[in-house]
Protein backbone atom coordinates (compact mmCIF):
# COMPACT_ATOMS: atom_id res chain seq x y z
CA UNK A 1 0.00 0.00 0.00
CA UNK A 2 1.91 3.94 -0.98
CA UNK A 3 -0.81 5.08 0.80
CA UNK A 4 -1.06 8.15 -2.01
CA UNK A 5 -4.45 10.03 -2.68
CA UNK A 6 -5.84 9.49 -6.05
CA UNK A 7 -9.27 11.46 -5.66
CA UNK A 8 -10.34 14.75 -4.42
CA UNK A 9 -14.14 14.08 -2.89
CA UNK A 10 -14.19 18.29 -2.44
CA UNK A 11 -13.65 18.85 -6.09
CA UNK A 12 -15.91 15.71 -7.09
CA UNK A 13 -19.01 17.05 -5.07
CA UNK A 14 -18.48 20.24 -6.49
CA UNK A 15 -18.47 19.06 -10.12
CA UNK A 16 -21.60 16.30 -9.38
CA UNK A 17 -24.11 19.43 -7.73
CA UNK A 18 -23.52 21.94 -10.44
CA UNK A 19 -24.12 19.00 -13.16
CA UNK A 20 -27.13 17.39 -11.61
CA UNK A 21 -28.34 21.12 -11.23
CA UNK A 22 -27.77 22.21 -14.54
CA UNK A 23 -29.24 19.46 -15.76
CA UNK A 24 -32.93 19.66 -14.26
CA UNK A 25 -32.35 23.96 -15.67
CA UNK A 26 -32.17 21.62 -18.79
CA UNK A 27 -35.34 19.10 -18.45
CA UNK A 28 -38.07 21.56 -16.82
CA UNK A 29 -39.71 21.22 -13.84
CA UNK A 30 -38.95 17.87 -12.70
CA UNK A 31 -35.76 15.41 -13.49
CA UNK A 32 -36.16 11.66 -12.32
CA UNK A 33 -32.48 10.56 -11.83
CA UNK A 34 -31.46 7.05 -12.35
CA UNK A 35 -29.07 5.96 -9.75
CA UNK A 36 -26.83 3.37 -10.68
CA UNK A 37 -23.87 1.66 -8.18
CA UNK A 38 -24.26 1.82 -4.68
CA UNK A 39 -25.68 5.10 -2.52
CA UNK A 40 -23.98 4.05 0.12
CA UNK A 41 -20.55 2.10 1.01
CA UNK A 42 -19.37 2.03 -2.13
CA UNK A 43 -16.47 -0.02 -1.07
CA UNK A 44 -15.54 -0.67 -5.42
CA UNK A 45 -15.25 2.96 -6.02
CA UNK A 46 -12.94 3.53 -2.57
CA UNK A 47 -10.95 0.56 -3.79
CA UNK A 48 -10.27 1.61 -7.22
CA UNK A 49 -10.18 5.63 -6.23
CA UNK A 50 -7.66 5.52 -3.61
CA UNK A 51 -8.84 8.60 -1.49
CA UNK A 52 -12.63 8.17 -2.91
CA UNK A 53 -15.36 8.45 0.20
CA UNK A 54 -17.77 5.22 0.23
CA UNK A 55 -20.28 7.60 1.40
CA UNK A 56 -20.01 10.35 -0.84
CA UNK A 57 -22.83 10.35 -2.76
CA UNK A 58 -24.45 10.66 0.35
CA UNK A 59 -22.68 13.65 1.29
CA UNK A 60 -23.96 14.67 -2.03
CA UNK A 61 -27.79 14.36 -1.33
CA UNK A 62 -27.37 15.83 2.12
CA UNK A 63 -26.12 19.11 0.04
CA UNK A 64 -28.99 18.54 -2.28
CA UNK A 65 -31.97 17.60 0.30
CA UNK A 66 -33.91 20.14 0.40
CA UNK A 67 -34.36 19.49 -3.91
CA UNK A 68 -34.86 15.85 -3.71
CA UNK A 69 -37.38 13.08 -3.07
CA UNK A 70 -35.90 9.31 -3.36
CA UNK A 71 -37.64 6.43 -4.60
CA UNK A 72 -36.46 2.83 -3.97
CA UNK A 73 -36.69 -0.13 -6.34
CA UNK A 74 -36.22 -3.60 -5.44
CA UNK A 75 -36.43 -6.60 -7.98
CA UNK A 76 -39.12 -9.29 -6.66
CA UNK A 77 -37.19 -11.56 -8.01
CA UNK A 78 -33.98 -10.79 -6.25
CA UNK A 79 -36.13 -10.67 -3.07
CA UNK A 80 -37.53 -14.45 -3.49
CA UNK A 81 -33.81 -15.91 -4.02
CA UNK A 82 -32.65 -14.23 -1.57
CA UNK A 83 -29.42 -12.48 -3.64
CA UNK A 84 -26.55 -11.25 -1.76
CA UNK A 85 -25.07 -7.84 -1.48
CA UNK A 86 -21.64 -9.94 -0.96
CA UNK A 87 -19.56 -7.11 0.79
CA UNK A 88 -22.19 -6.47 3.64
CA UNK A 89 -23.06 -10.24 3.56
CA UNK A 90 -26.60 -9.29 3.66
CA UNK A 91 -29.81 -9.86 1.03
CA UNK A 92 -31.27 -7.45 -1.07
CA UNK A 93 -34.05 -7.17 0.80
CA UNK A 94 -32.67 -6.63 3.68
CA UNK A 95 -30.14 -4.12 2.00
CA UNK A 96 -33.23 -1.60 0.89
CA UNK A 97 -34.37 -1.98 4.54
CA UNK A 98 -30.50 -0.81 5.84
CA UNK A 99 -30.62 1.70 2.98
CA UNK A 100 -33.65 3.06 4.03
CA UNK A 101 -32.45 3.72 7.89
CA UNK A 102 -29.40 5.15 6.58
CA UNK A 103 -31.15 7.37 4.66
CA UNK A 104 -33.54 8.21 7.52
CA UNK A 105 -30.14 9.01 9.87
CA UNK A 106 -29.30 11.46 7.81
CA UNK A 107 -31.90 13.56 7.59
CA UNK A 108 -33.48 12.04 4.25
CA UNK A 109 -36.57 9.76 3.74
CA UNK A 110 -37.76 7.53 0.85
CA UNK A 111 -40.96 8.75 -0.34
CA UNK A 112 -42.02 4.97 -1.91
CA UNK A 113 -40.33 1.46 -2.07
CA UNK A 114 -40.99 -0.01 -5.55
CA UNK A 115 -41.19 -4.36 -6.05
CA UNK A 116 -40.76 -4.42 -9.70
CA UNK A 117 -41.64 -7.13 -11.69
CA UNK A 118 -43.67 -8.63 -9.46
CA UNK A 119 -45.63 -11.58 -9.98
CA UNK A 120 -47.30 -12.37 -6.60
CA UNK A 121 -43.60 -14.08 -5.28
CA UNK A 122 -44.75 -15.15 -1.33
CA UNK A 123 -40.81 -13.52 -0.43
CA UNK A 124 -41.93 -10.28 -2.15
CA UNK A 125 -45.39 -10.38 -0.45
CA UNK A 126 -44.21 -11.18 3.40
CA UNK A 127 -41.39 -7.50 2.21
CA UNK A 128 -44.34 -5.30 1.08
CA UNK A 129 -46.17 -6.24 4.05
CA UNK A 130 -43.12 -5.45 6.52
CA UNK A 131 -42.70 -2.43 5.25
CA UNK A 132 -46.09 -1.20 5.02
CA UNK A 133 -47.32 -2.19 8.53
CA UNK A 134 -44.35 0.15 9.56
CA UNK A 135 -45.53 2.95 7.41
CA UNK A 136 -43.70 2.71 4.43
CA UNK A 137 -45.51 3.67 0.89
CA UNK A 138 -45.32 0.57 -1.10
CA UNK A 139 -45.88 -0.25 -4.97
CA UNK A 140 -45.65 -2.87 -7.13
CA UNK A 141 -44.79 -2.74 -10.41
CA UNK A 142 -45.31 -6.07 -12.95
CA UNK A 143 -43.64 -6.32 -15.78
CA UNK A 144 -44.00 -3.51 -18.68
CA UNK A 145 -46.72 -4.80 -21.40
CA UNK A 146 -45.15 -4.85 -24.80
CA UNK A 147 -41.38 -4.20 -24.22
CA UNK A 148 -39.36 -4.08 -25.73
CA UNK A 149 -40.80 -4.26 -29.09
CA UNK A 150 -44.20 -3.15 -29.12
CA UNK A 151 -43.88 1.16 -28.36
CA UNK A 152 -47.05 1.74 -29.14
CA UNK A 153 -48.63 -0.38 -26.07
CA UNK A 154 -45.12 0.57 -23.63
CA UNK A 155 -46.34 4.07 -23.46
CA UNK A 156 -50.07 3.68 -23.10
CA UNK A 157 -52.30 3.24 -20.12
CA UNK A 158 -51.85 -0.71 -20.55
CA UNK A 159 -47.73 -0.12 -20.27
CA UNK A 160 -46.36 2.36 -17.81
CA UNK A 161 -49.77 3.78 -17.49
CA UNK A 162 -50.33 0.72 -15.58
CA UNK A 163 -48.40 0.86 -12.88
CA UNK A 164 -49.54 3.27 -10.21
CA UNK A 165 -48.21 6.80 -10.11
CA UNK A 166 -46.13 8.10 -7.09
CA UNK A 167 -46.90 11.48 -5.60
CA UNK A 168 -43.47 13.45 -5.42
CA UNK A 169 -43.28 17.22 -4.56
CA UNK A 170 -39.17 17.90 -5.18
CA UNK A 171 -37.69 18.43 -8.87
CA UNK A 172 -35.05 16.06 -8.22
CA UNK A 173 -36.41 12.34 -8.08
CA UNK A 174 -33.68 9.98 -7.18
CA UNK A 175 -34.08 6.75 -7.97
CA UNK A 176 -31.96 3.84 -6.73
CA UNK A 177 -31.80 0.40 -5.65
CA UNK A 178 -29.66 -2.17 -4.28
CA UNK A 179 -28.26 -3.72 -7.05
CA UNK A 180 -28.76 -3.89 -10.90
CA UNK A 181 -31.25 -4.90 -12.41
CA UNK A 182 -33.74 -3.46 -9.91
CA UNK A 183 -36.16 -1.57 -12.24
CA UNK A 184 -34.91 1.50 -11.70
CA UNK A 185 -35.05 2.93 -15.37
CA UNK A 186 -38.72 0.75 -15.84
CA UNK A 187 -39.56 3.14 -12.89
CA UNK A 188 -38.44 6.50 -13.50
CA UNK A 189 -40.18 6.10 -17.35
CA UNK A 190 -43.03 5.35 -15.63
CA UNK A 191 -42.99 8.10 -13.22
CA UNK A 192 -41.85 10.21 -16.78
CA UNK A 193 -45.14 9.24 -18.05
CA UNK A 194 -47.31 9.75 -15.27
CA UNK A 195 -45.64 13.30 -14.78
CA UNK A 196 -46.44 14.12 -18.68
CA UNK A 197 -49.87 13.52 -18.44
CA UNK A 198 -50.18 15.79 -15.90
CA UNK A 199 -48.90 18.68 -17.64
CA UNK A 200 -45.37 18.48 -16.02
CA UNK A 201 -42.73 18.96 -17.98
CA UNK A 202 -40.12 16.45 -16.75
CA UNK A 203 -37.22 14.44 -18.07
CA UNK A 204 -34.73 11.74 -17.45
CA UNK A 205 -30.71 11.59 -16.91
CA UNK A 206 -28.62 8.69 -15.28
CA UNK A 207 -25.86 8.85 -12.93
CA UNK A 208 -23.81 6.34 -12.99
CA UNK A 209 -20.04 5.99 -11.59
CA UNK A 210 -18.48 3.66 -14.09
CA UNK A 211 -17.10 3.33 -16.63
CA UNK A 212 -15.79 6.92 -16.30
CA UNK A 213 -16.59 8.00 -19.62
CA UNK A 214 -13.85 10.37 -20.22
CA UNK A 215 -10.86 7.95 -19.18
CA UNK A 216 -9.69 5.98 -22.07
CA UNK A 217 -11.14 2.89 -22.57
CA UNK A 218 -8.33 0.44 -21.60
CA UNK A 219 -7.58 2.69 -18.40
CA UNK A 220 -7.22 0.28 -15.38
CA UNK A 221 -10.01 2.14 -13.68
CA UNK A 222 -12.59 1.29 -16.53
CA UNK A 223 -11.44 -2.46 -16.86
CA UNK A 224 -11.82 -2.86 -12.79
CA UNK A 225 -15.21 -2.23 -13.71
CA UNK A 226 -15.50 -5.12 -16.38
CA UNK A 227 -14.15 -7.67 -13.90
CA UNK A 228 -16.81 -6.12 -10.88
CA UNK A 229 -19.12 -6.93 -13.61
CA UNK A 230 -17.81 -10.25 -14.96
CA UNK A 231 -20.78 -12.51 -13.91
CA UNK A 232 -22.80 -9.86 -15.59
CA UNK A 233 -20.48 -9.93 -19.22
CA UNK A 234 -20.92 -6.53 -19.20
CA UNK A 235 -18.12 -4.67 -21.11
CA UNK A 236 -17.09 -1.20 -22.05
CA UNK A 237 -16.77 0.38 -25.72
CA UNK A 238 -16.44 3.72 -27.03
CA UNK A 239 -20.18 5.40 -27.28
CA UNK A 240 -20.64 5.39 -31.41
CA UNK A 241 -23.40 7.28 -30.84
CA UNK A 242 -21.55 10.23 -29.22
CA UNK A 243 -18.68 9.93 -31.97
CA UNK A 244 -20.94 10.60 -34.65
CA UNK A 245 -22.68 13.42 -32.97
CA UNK A 246 -19.95 15.47 -31.70
CA UNK A 247 -16.43 13.61 -33.15
CA UNK A 248 -15.37 13.13 -29.32
CA UNK A 249 -14.69 9.63 -27.86
CA UNK A 250 -16.23 8.57 -24.47
CA UNK A 251 -16.71 5.17 -22.95
CA UNK A 252 -19.57 3.60 -21.82
CA UNK A 253 -20.93 -0.44 -21.70
CA UNK A 254 -22.95 -2.38 -23.97
CA UNK A 255 -25.87 -2.63 -21.71
CA UNK A 256 -26.12 1.23 -22.80
CA UNK A 257 -25.62 0.84 -26.15
CA UNK A 258 -27.83 -1.81 -26.75
CA UNK A 259 -30.39 -0.10 -24.89
CA UNK A 260 -29.66 3.66 -26.27
CA UNK A 261 -32.29 3.40 -29.36
CA UNK A 262 -35.34 2.07 -27.51
CA UNK A 263 -34.64 4.82 -24.77
CA UNK A 264 -34.44 7.59 -27.29
CA UNK A 265 -37.77 6.10 -28.76
CA UNK A 266 -39.62 6.18 -25.61
CA UNK A 267 -38.76 9.14 -24.25
CA UNK A 268 -39.65 10.67 -27.55
CA UNK A 269 -43.16 8.98 -27.33
CA UNK A 270 -43.71 10.35 -24.23
CA UNK A 271 -42.81 13.45 -24.30
CA UNK A 272 -44.01 13.89 -27.87
CA UNK A 273 -40.82 15.75 -28.90
CA UNK A 274 -37.34 15.22 -30.08
CA UNK A 275 -34.97 13.65 -27.17
CA UNK A 276 -32.55 16.34 -26.31
CA UNK A 277 -30.19 13.44 -26.02
CA UNK A 278 -27.62 11.99 -28.72
CA UNK A 279 -25.81 9.29 -27.12
CA UNK A 280 -25.75 7.63 -23.54
CA UNK A 281 -23.40 9.93 -22.71
CA UNK A 282 -25.75 12.99 -23.29
CA UNK A 283 -27.94 11.06 -20.30
CA UNK A 284 -25.10 10.68 -17.57
CA UNK A 285 -24.79 13.43 -15.57
CA UNK A 286 -20.96 11.31 -14.31
CA UNK A 287 -18.63 13.90 -13.04
CA UNK A 288 -15.87 10.85 -10.96
CA UNK A 289 -13.30 11.68 -13.94
CA UNK A 290 -12.83 15.33 -13.09
CA UNK A 291 -11.86 14.07 -8.85
CA UNK A 292 -8.78 12.17 -10.11
CA UNK A 293 -5.79 14.06 -9.01
CA UNK A 294 -3.41 11.03 -8.88
CA UNK A 295 -3.91 8.93 -12.12
CA UNK A 296 -0.92 6.83 -11.00
CA UNK A 297 -2.14 6.40 -7.91
CA UNK A 298 -5.67 5.00 -9.36
CA UNK A 299 -4.01 3.12 -12.12
CA UNK A 300 -2.13 1.03 -9.37
CA UNK A 301 -5.19 0.75 -6.89
CA UNK A 302 -7.93 -0.54 -10.10
CA UNK A 303 -4.93 -3.30 -11.05
CA UNK A 304 -5.25 -4.78 -7.45
CA UNK A 305 -8.95 -4.46 -7.70
CA UNK A 306 -8.60 -6.80 -11.17
CA UNK A 307 -6.71 -9.39 -9.35
CA UNK A 308 -8.91 -9.30 -6.03
CA UNK A 309 -12.20 -9.48 -7.99
CA UNK A 310 -10.42 -12.85 -9.56
CA UNK A 311 -9.96 -14.47 -6.40
CA UNK A 312 -13.71 -13.73 -5.14
CA UNK A 313 -14.45 -15.34 -8.38
CA UNK A 314 -12.55 -18.17 -7.44
CA UNK A 315 -13.94 -18.65 -4.26
CA UNK A 316 -16.93 -18.12 -5.23
CA UNK A 317 -16.90 -20.74 -7.76
CA UNK A 318 -15.57 -23.18 -5.51
CA UNK A 319 -18.15 -22.82 -3.29
CA UNK A 320 -21.29 -23.10 -6.15
CA UNK A 321 -22.42 -19.93 -6.53
CA UNK A 322 -21.28 -19.05 -9.97
CA UNK A 323 -20.12 -20.63 -13.69
CA UNK A 324 -17.14 -21.50 -14.42
CA UNK A 325 -17.23 -18.98 -17.35
CA UNK A 326 -17.14 -16.07 -15.00
CA UNK A 327 -13.86 -17.28 -13.43
CA UNK A 328 -12.54 -17.73 -16.67
CA UNK A 329 -13.52 -14.10 -17.90
CA UNK A 330 -12.00 -12.42 -14.56
CA UNK A 331 -8.83 -14.21 -15.21
CA UNK A 332 -8.61 -13.00 -18.44
CA UNK A 333 -9.23 -9.47 -17.94
CA UNK A 334 -6.19 -9.57 -15.51
CA UNK A 335 -4.10 -11.03 -17.67
CA UNK A 336 -4.61 -8.95 -20.43
CA UNK A 337 -3.37 -6.00 -18.28
CA UNK A 338 -0.88 -8.22 -17.94
CA UNK A 339 -1.11 -8.64 -13.87
CA UNK A 340 -0.86 -12.09 -11.91
CA UNK A 341 -2.51 -13.06 -8.61
CA UNK A 342 1.24 -12.63 -7.17
CA UNK A 343 1.04 -9.40 -7.87
CA UNK A 344 -0.96 -8.67 -4.85
CA UNK A 345 1.59 -8.63 -1.92
CA UNK A 346 0.03 -10.22 0.71
CA UNK A 347 -0.58 -13.88 -1.24
CA UNK A 348 2.62 -14.88 -0.97
CA UNK A 349 3.82 -14.41 2.73
CA UNK A 350 0.57 -16.48 3.36
CA UNK A 351 0.87 -18.90 0.90
CA UNK A 352 4.34 -19.31 2.55
CA UNK A 353 3.15 -20.02 6.56
CA UNK A 354 0.93 -22.47 5.21
CA UNK A 355 3.55 -24.33 3.27
CA UNK A 356 5.63 -24.40 6.53
CA UNK A 357 2.32 -25.78 8.97
CA UNK A 358 2.73 -28.67 6.10
CA UNK A 359 6.01 -29.65 7.68
CA UNK A 360 6.31 -33.08 9.49
CA UNK A 361 4.91 -32.47 13.03
CA UNK A 362 4.00 -29.11 12.39
CA UNK A 363 0.23 -28.73 11.07
CA UNK A 364 -2.74 -28.83 13.19
CA UNK A 365 -4.15 -32.14 12.59
CA UNK A 366 -3.65 -31.57 8.85
CA UNK A 367 -5.05 -27.81 9.13
CA UNK A 368 -2.53 -25.58 7.13
CA UNK A 369 -3.93 -22.00 6.94
CA UNK A 370 -2.04 -18.89 6.67
CA UNK A 371 -2.59 -15.30 6.41
CA UNK A 372 -1.20 -12.12 5.39
CA UNK A 373 -1.65 -8.19 6.20
CA UNK A 374 -0.06 -5.65 4.26
CA UNK A 375 0.03 -2.43 6.93
CA UNK A 376 -0.02 0.86 5.39
CA UNK A 377 3.48 1.48 5.53
CA UNK A 378 4.42 -1.83 3.81
CA UNK A 379 5.29 -3.98 6.61
CA UNK A 380 3.51 -7.57 6.04
CA UNK A 381 2.40 -9.25 9.18
CA UNK A 382 1.57 -12.88 8.95
CA UNK A 383 -0.58 -15.26 10.93
CA UNK A 384 -1.11 -19.06 11.36
CA UNK A 385 -3.82 -21.63 12.52
CA UNK A 386 -3.55 -23.71 15.53
CA UNK A 387 -4.96 -25.23 18.49
CA UNK A 388 -6.65 -22.70 19.60
CA UNK A 389 -7.21 -19.84 17.06
CA UNK A 390 -7.74 -19.58 13.05
CA UNK A 391 -5.03 -17.64 10.95
CA UNK A 392 -7.42 -14.75 10.81
CA UNK A 393 -7.82 -14.49 14.43
CA UNK A 394 -4.22 -14.93 14.95
CA UNK A 395 -2.92 -12.61 11.83
CA UNK A 396 -5.10 -9.76 13.82
CA UNK A 397 -3.75 -10.07 17.16
CA UNK A 398 -0.12 -9.94 15.59
CA UNK A 399 -1.20 -6.32 13.60
CA UNK A 400 -2.70 -5.20 16.66
CA UNK A 401 1.05 -5.60 18.64
CA UNK A 402 2.95 -4.89 16.02
CA UNK A 403 0.79 -1.18 15.88
CA UNK A 404 0.97 -1.22 19.49
CA UNK A 405 4.61 -2.05 20.17
CA UNK A 406 3.64 -4.69 22.12
CA UNK A 407 6.32 -7.35 22.35
CA UNK A 408 5.51 -10.73 20.25
CA UNK A 409 5.99 -13.31 23.82
CA UNK A 410 3.08 -11.47 25.67
CA UNK A 411 -0.17 -13.02 25.40
CA UNK A 412 -2.94 -10.39 24.62
CA UNK A 413 -5.58 -12.92 25.75
CA UNK A 414 -4.94 -14.99 28.84
CA UNK A 415 -4.87 -18.94 28.66
CA UNK A 416 -7.60 -19.21 31.20
CA UNK A 417 -9.78 -16.96 29.08
CA UNK A 418 -9.13 -19.22 25.89
CA UNK A 419 -9.52 -22.13 28.14
CA UNK A 420 -12.96 -20.74 29.31
CA UNK A 421 -14.39 -20.16 25.79
CA UNK A 422 -13.05 -23.63 24.80
CA UNK A 423 -15.09 -25.17 27.03
CA UNK A 424 -18.28 -23.11 26.92
CA UNK A 425 -18.11 -24.17 22.79
CA UNK A 426 -17.34 -27.52 23.30
CA UNK A 427 -19.51 -28.21 26.57
CA UNK A 428 -22.30 -26.16 26.60
CA UNK A 429 -22.78 -25.49 22.46
CA UNK A 430 -21.25 -28.90 21.94
CA UNK A 431 -19.32 -27.74 18.89
CA UNK A 432 -16.44 -29.51 17.61
CA UNK A 433 -14.69 -26.77 16.22
CA UNK A 434 -13.06 -25.37 19.06
CA UNK A 435 -10.19 -22.64 18.10
CA UNK A 436 -11.26 -19.17 17.90
CA UNK A 437 -12.40 -17.46 14.92
CA UNK A 438 -12.10 -13.59 14.61
CA UNK A 439 -14.96 -12.78 15.45
CA UNK A 440 -15.02 -14.75 18.69
CA UNK A 441 -11.37 -13.42 19.34
CA UNK A 442 -11.99 -9.41 18.90
CA UNK A 443 -14.82 -9.83 21.34
CA UNK A 444 -12.86 -12.00 23.98
CA UNK A 445 -9.81 -9.37 23.28
CA UNK A 446 -12.39 -6.55 24.06
CA UNK A 447 -13.66 -7.83 27.20
CA UNK A 448 -9.97 -8.28 28.39
CA UNK A 449 -9.56 -4.56 27.83
CA UNK A 450 -11.62 -3.99 31.81
CA UNK A 451 -8.95 -5.65 33.22
CA UNK A 452 -6.23 -5.81 30.98
CA UNK A 453 -4.21 -2.54 29.82
CA UNK A 454 -2.15 -3.71 27.01
CA UNK A 455 -5.11 -5.67 25.51
CA UNK A 456 -7.02 -1.95 25.34
CA UNK A 457 -3.70 -0.57 23.55
CA UNK A 458 -3.82 -3.55 21.04
CA UNK A 459 -7.65 -2.38 20.63
CA UNK A 460 -7.00 0.85 20.13
CA UNK A 461 -4.55 0.31 17.52
CA UNK A 462 -7.37 -2.17 15.62
CA UNK A 463 -8.10 1.17 14.04
CA UNK A 464 -5.32 1.87 11.93
CA UNK A 465 -5.90 -1.24 9.61
CA UNK A 466 -9.41 -0.18 8.13
CA UNK A 467 -8.42 -0.30 4.45
CA UNK A 468 -5.66 -2.82 4.72
CA UNK A 469 -5.29 -5.76 2.23
CA UNK A 470 -5.25 -9.16 3.80
CA UNK A 471 -4.81 -13.01 1.73
CA UNK A 472 -5.69 -16.07 3.53
CA UNK A 473 -4.97 -19.19 1.55
CA UNK A 474 -8.25 -20.88 2.23
CA UNK A 475 -12.08 -19.46 1.94
CA UNK A 476 -12.89 -17.98 5.61
CA UNK A 477 -15.63 -19.32 8.18
CA UNK A 478 -18.30 -16.84 8.69
CA UNK A 479 -17.25 -15.90 12.08
CA UNK A 480 -13.12 -14.57 10.04
CA UNK A 481 -15.19 -13.61 7.56
CA UNK A 482 -17.33 -11.32 9.60
CA UNK A 483 -14.80 -10.13 11.62
CA UNK A 484 -12.98 -8.99 8.49
CA UNK A 485 -15.59 -7.01 6.93
CA UNK A 486 -15.91 -5.34 10.63
CA UNK A 487 -12.65 -4.56 10.33
CA UNK A 488 -12.70 -2.95 6.99
CA UNK A 489 -10.25 -5.04 5.36
CA UNK A 490 -9.88 -5.82 2.06
CA UNK A 491 -9.72 -9.67 1.52
CA UNK A 492 -8.66 -11.87 -0.90
CA UNK A 493 -8.79 -16.06 -0.49
CA UNK A 494 -7.39 -18.82 -1.91
CA UNK A 495 -10.29 -21.17 -3.24
CA UNK A 496 -9.45 -23.60 -0.50
CA UNK A 497 -11.51 -25.00 1.89
CA UNK A 498 -9.74 -24.92 5.52
CA UNK A 499 -11.07 -29.09 6.17
CA UNK A 500 -12.83 -31.31 4.46
CA UNK A 501 -16.75 -31.16 5.94
CA UNK A 502 -19.16 -30.25 3.89
CA UNK A 503 -21.18 -28.44 6.99
CA UNK A 504 -19.59 -26.31 9.43
CA UNK A 505 -22.04 -23.97 11.90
Amino acid sequence: MTGRIGFDNEKYIAEQSAAILQRIERCGDKLFLEFGGKLLYDYHAARVLPGYDPNVKMRLLQNLKDKIDIILCIYAGNIEQKKMRADFGISYDADALKLIDDLYERGISVCAVVITRFEGQPAAIQFRDKLTRRGILVHTHKFTKGYPTDLEVIVSEDGYGANPYIPTTKPIVIITGPGPGSGKLATALSQLYHERKRGIKAGYAKFETFPIWNLPLMHPVNIAYESATADLRDFNLIDSYHLDAYNEKSVTYNRDIEAFPLLKRIIEKITGGQCVYKSPTDMGVNRAGFGIVDDDAVRRAAIQEIIRRYFRYSCEYAMGLIDKGTVERAELIMKDIGARSEDRAVVMPARRVAEELRAPGKGDNGICCGAALELRDGTIIIGKNSSTMHAAACLIINAAKHLAGIPASIDLLPKSVIESLNYFKRTVLEGNRLSLDLEETLIALSISCTTNPTAQAAIEKLKDVRGCDVHTTHIPTSGDEAGMRKLGLNLTCDPEFATRNLFHN
